[in-house]
């Protein structure tokens, strides 16, 4: 291309008030979540409170297994979503109106699908939520063709995103037609082709992740999860004021989730993240693995109401069953975060503690009634001993080492 026609284009670009989508450094210093982000985050509190309170249904409805199952199913459709705009962002986010305006379109795709949760969970009616995602799917297809337009470097990697994202959509629509059972097993083959597309995107020339960033964005949703189960908490208090019957009951439990919150948030946050992201194989690690963090995170708030439930009798469930539903979420988080991002840095000692914490949180699904709740919340509390034991003197813990000693000596520190 001419430089005469590159310039004309770029003032063209301009006078529409567009800037190039070129890719963002990935060693940026200070990047940090912008208000678009954050903004998009927000939506997903919709989605993920829809999924959360049609499983805490089904399983005080007696039905755990089909709860479980369309949660599983529901939730692989937010988190895919949120992830591949996530990544997305920390490689190309261009902060003009056009990447805001296809951002609020994905957002419209996100309620949209929160929609439809209900029904895709309880009756396994997807239509809504294949519409939603399809449309969060294909505007960021939008975004993919408007980096491949700008960077030659990296237009086969983006060019490769766009293609076999529409390609993968065609199908999720295909499959509405199918028979039942046809759609239910062509469900589980598109979300693993869906998952492949990135491992094949990349293969040549991978994005460029920020790694501060892109920790920053998962904790940020980690947060959201756990805010639904805060919220439970919550409602656990409230149900005693309203009703004024079990009050000690109901006092235990929110006091109990919100123990068993707080352990959650000091276990996952116990380390930096982003060492974990050092390639490929290691991002798509971090990224995937992450799934099952996020989604016992947001079935641990049903598990609550669970329990809630079970001290008034509105539960249908029996008592072992009714703890698994809380018991068996969080041990899963605890063991997934100890995985990805704890058992390197804790000693052979202080990890089978915090795996005996782990053990205690499993315990509960044989206890009945608020033994369960407090056992799991015991569970918490060891783990929350075990990293803090484990945690050596860091970066920062040096530094103001270094500050201690420079001002004892009568030096200046800078």
């Amino acid at each position: 291309m001419s430089p005469d026609k590159t310039q004309s284009i770029t003032r063209s670009r301009a006078r529409f008030g567009l800037r190039s989508m070129r890719p963002r450094d990935p060693n940026e210093p200070h990047r940090a979540a912008s208000p678009l982000e954050l903004f998009f985050d927000l939506v997903f509190v919709v989605a993920v409170s829809f999924s959360s309170t049609q499983l805490h249904h089904l399983e005080a409805e007696g039905h755990p297994g089909v709860g479980i199952l369309g949660y599983a199913m529901v939730f692989f459709a937010i988190w895919w979503a949120w992830m591949n705009f996530s990544w997305f962002g920390t490689s190309f986010a261009t902060d003009d109106w056009l990447y805001r305006a296809m951002t609020i379109v994905q957002m419209a795709g996100v309620l949209i699908l929160a929609a439809g949760a209900a029904s895709a969970m309880a009756e396994h009616d997807f239509a809504l939520v294949t519409a939603g995602y399809v449309v969060m799917r294909l505007a960021l297809v939008g975004q993919w063709l408007r980096a491949a337009a700008i960077d030659s470097e990296l237009r086969s990697t983006a060019l490769r995103y766009a293609v076999t994202i529409v390609i993968v959509q065609a199908l999720w629509v295909g499959r509405l037609f199918l028979p039942e059972i046809a759609g239910f097993v062509c469900f589980f083959v598109l979300a693993a082709a869906e998952v492949a597309i990135p491992i094949w995107a990349e293969s040549r020339k991978p994005a460029p992740w920020n790694p501060s960033h892109i920790t920053e964005r998962y904790g940020l949703f980690t947060l959201i999860l756990l805010g639904e189960s805060i919220l439970a908490s919550a409602n656990a208090v409230v149900a005693a004021i309203e009703t004024g019957h079990h009050i000690a009951d109901l006092l235990v439990i929110a006091v109990s989730g919100l123990v068993i919150a707080a352990g959650m948030w000091w276990v996952y946050f116990a380390r930096e993240h982003h060492e974990h992201i050092n390639g490929l194989r290691s991002s798509l690690t971090f990224g995937y693995f992450h799934y099952l963090i996020f989604a016992a995170a947001g079935a641990f708030s049903a598990g609550i109401e669970i329990a809630i439930d079970q001290v008034g009798g509105h539960a249908e469930l029996g008592r072992q069953a009714a703890a698994a539903m809380l018991s068996v979420p969080v041990g899963l988080f605890f063991l997934a975060v100890w995985w990805l991002t704890l058992r390197r840095t804790l000693s052979a000692v202080v990890s089978a503690v915090f795996l005996a914490g782990v053990l205690i949180v499993f315990g509960g699904i044989l206890a009945a009634g608020l033994w369960a709740v407090s056992l799991v919340a015991a569970g918490a509390l060891v783990a929350v001993i075990a990293v803090e034991v484990g945690a050596g003197p860091g970066p920062e813990s040096e530094l103001e080492a270094d500050k201690v000693d420079a001002y004892s000596n009568g030096n200046s520190y800078t």
